[in-house]
């Protein structure tokens, strides 16, 4: 009786389980960039087209290319803790990274605190977090300041900048609000 060498066998393995994972990594969500379709500053959540098509190869081995349906009701990620947040005014056309949660939110999303999932889902499309704030290259803030902090519109018109030593205001109109202090 004749068997295969050993190298051939492992060889036969390592294929299965190479295909097993590349199916596996077929379905796994983790993240994508997107466009912002909608906003709604009342729910604070935004409607996303995926900015990456899906690939798929027909059984009669022909590529395919797909976009995934828009993600409704993402929640967003702005700079927020300690009582105060960094709101944004965010608009169609503006990119983010929607990352997918590892468990189903809907119940943590629609209670806060501690939940438990209402399904056993996991990195499922309807799961997402949109990172406002990501960019590809044509959309690259020009004068980008690599020398200070800034809070900036994406044209530099108008800017806050913190510099060493110095805070610069640039805008046509500067309002300051507050009741004055009197020593």
């Amino acid at each position: 009786m004749m068997t295969s060498p050993i190298s051939e066998r492992l060889d036969e393995d390592e294929e299965f389980y190479r295909r097993m994972l590349a199916a596996f990594a077929a379905d796994l969500r983790v993240a994508t960039p997107g466009i912002i379709q909608e906003f709604d500053p009342a729910t604070q959540t935004v409607t996303v087209q995926t900015a990456i098509r899906e690939k798929i190869i027909d059984e009669q081995l022909v590529t395919h290319w797909f976009e995934i349906p828009l993600l409704l009701d993402v929640p967003i990620v702005i700079p927020r803790a300690g009582g105060f947040a960094l709101t944004l005014p965010i608009v169609p056309g503006d990119e983010c990274l929607v990352v997918f949660a590892d468990r189903c939110i809907d119940a943590w999303f629609s209670s806060g605190g501690v939940q438990n999932q209402i399904e056993s889902r996991r990195h499922e499309l309807s799961d997402g977090f949109a990172i406002i704030g990501v960019w590809s290259q044509p959309r690259v803030l020009a004068g980008y300041a690599s020398d200070a902090a800034q809070l900036r519109s994406d044209d530099g018109s108008v800017a806050i900048t913190l510099g060493a030593g110095s805070i610069d205001i640039d805008a046509p109109i500067v309002r300051i609000n507050g009741t004055p202090i009197t020593p």
